[in-house]
């Protein structure tokens, strides 16, 4: 081999050491650098990005809740004048009605002295006009209660041949009648702060006019209700002489039954049910608190007085028993009786697609509870709740439930609810199951306006029911506000308001019923 060749050989060969040697090198150095980005630099670098994500996201979600509360609280902004505007809209349609009754009495006073003999039923219209002026100085008087829309042209002939008894509702105070309702809460004198009288006294009904209508509402697939409610058609009509409204169910069975029950009168279509309060003076009711409860759901706007007789298994609306129900009903026809104000709720469901509050479903009157709840679903209900312009919680498990004081002996109280006196003013705000340990049922005042959603990361719809019936759903988005209703359920009472309710609580619920302490075990020196 030539030196040429040998040196140009061994330059190769330590070329190619030289290049594996860097090779190797530059492997090693890429590998620590690798090694130095993972370890500290980028970590880092992924945390304080994931730090300032989280907190954008925080940001983000009390901008949206923000956003919520002021959407809620325009709503109910919106829906509080809605009511306030409908209640001054019947409260000027009143007045007009003074004005022009008061009109026509002086107008036709003398024509009435004429032709008094003559026709009898004419006077006694006049009469009865002349009784719609209320001067307002002392309690209320019935037409201020029971008128909540002006009658259409073809009903005010029918109208007046068929005229509303009128009633005063007086308040009570340690078993003295008091004609003038205190308004007054608290006096301010010397600079003390000093609570007067309250208002909420036992409210007294006293009828100025003989009842001359009355509507008997049964429970349905009960013979026994049947006969009792056949037995009293035939006394109120033959000992009273009273015109007769039943339901057309019941109106078919007694025509089938006899043919003396042909003078039983009904209605026909939902229209005339609207005008029922104009109508009909008293209202019994044979069966249960279900039976109430579907009295009070077919006056969607003012409600006679109801009579509730005890046929039904649990009765804590219902306080007259049906064996004297003829000394029962001489009794409240005569006057005076007590009387319990039984406030409920008016519920509007606004749908998410609704372009403004106005946009509601028909509002719907409830006299229990209106219950939210997750249905079928198995995941946990979702629901955001807010009390006028404030937001209450988020509740998750198995639903909410809004009652009345009426309804505390409810749903309510199966779900962990307080039972309240039905004259106590408040809504009653219930979880169902919470997953909470720390979340308790709340009381509140009756002027504030709730409304609960469903949010849009719901995992399931919600399922609202009124009273036990009207199931509806409700899609993320879709809210439910509820608020106290101007027209309330007055119910008679066999005693007064608070003795009726004791006695339902302790026949109906036997609460505290324990056995007494033996009297022959040790005792205090």
């Amino acid at each position: 081999m030539s030196p040429s060749k040998h040196s140009a050989n061994g330059d190769a060969g330590f070329s190619q050491q030289e290049n594996s040697y860097v090779d190797s090198l530059s492997i090693l150095n890429s590998e620590k650098a690798v090694q130095e980005i993972i370890q500290q630099p980028l970590i880092q670098g992924i945390e304080d990005h994931l730090i300032e994500f989280s907190e954008a996201m925080r940001t983000v979600a009390k901008a949206l809740r923000r956003a919520a509360e002021g959407k809620a609280s325009a709503q109910a902004e919106a829906a509080e004048w809605k009511r306030k505007y409908e209640l001054e809209r019947a409260r000027n349609f009143q007045l007009e009605r003074k004005a022009v009754s008061s009109g026509e009495s002086n107008g036709d006073s003398s024509c009435g002295r004429v032709n008094c003999s003559s026709d009898p039923l004419i006077h006694c219209n006049q009469a009865n006009e002349q009784s719609e002026v209320c001067c307002g100085k002392h309690g209320l008087c019935s037409h201020e209660v029971l008128q909540d829309r002006q009658p259409e042209s073809d009903d005010i002939a029918q109208h007046r041949f068929m005229r509303k008894a009128s009633f005063k509702l007086s308040w009570c105070c340690k078993g003295e009648n008091s004609d003038q309702h205190n308004h007054d809460i608290v006096s301010f004198e010397m600079g003390n702060i000093t609570t007067a009288e309250r208002s909420s006294k036992q409210i007294s009904l006293k009828w100025e006019s003989q009842p001359q209508t009355v509507l008997i509402l049964t429970k349905p697939n009960s013979a026994s209700v049947r006969n009792l409610c056949g037995e009293m058609v035939r006394w109120l009509k033959d000992q009273k002489k009273l015109n007769i409204f039943v339901e057309p169910r019941v109106r078919d069975e007694l025509s089938t039954e006899s043919s003396y029950y042909d003078f039983v009168q009904t209605w026909q279509g939902d229209k005339e049910i609207l005008l029922l309060h104009m109508k009909v003076d008293l209202v019994v009711t044979l069966g249960g608190d279900g039976t109430v409860l579907w009295a009070a759901s077919m006056f969607k706007g003012p409600v006679p007085p109801i009579v509730p007789f005890s046929l039904g298994s649990l009765g804590f609306m219902t306080p007259f028993y049906s064996e004297h129900y003829k000394e029962s009903l001489d009794s409240i026809l005569q006057g005076p009786i007590s009387i319990t104000l039984r406030h409920r709720l008016q519920c509007h469901v606004i749908r998410d697609a609704a372009k403004n509050e106005y946009e509601t479903e028909e509002p719907i009157l409830v006299l229990n509870e209106v219950t939210i709840d997750r249905g079928i679903s198995s995941f946990l209900t979702n629901l955001e709740c807010y009390c006028d312009n404030s937001f209450v919680t988020c509740v998750q498990g198995d639903g909410l439930i809004l009652s009345t004081t009426s309804g505390s002996t409810a749903y309510s109280l199966a779900a962990g609810g307080s039972m309240v006196h039905p004259q106590v003013p408040g809504i009653l705000f219930t979880p169902i199951c919470p997953h909470s340990l720390s979340f308790r049922p709340l009381i509140l005042p009756e002027h504030v306006t709730l409304r609960v959603q469903v949010p849009f990361n719901s995992r399931s719809h919600a399922w609202a029911s009124f009273d036990g019936k009207d199931r509806r759903r409700l899609a993320p988005g879709d809210a439910l506000v509820c608020s106290m209703a101007p027209w309330p359920v007055p119910t008679a009472c066999q005693g007064d308001s608070t003795s009726d309710f004791l006695r339902s609580i302790h026949d109906g619920l036997h609460w505290n019923l324990r056995k007494t302490q033996s009297f022959d075990g040790p005792r205090e020196a």
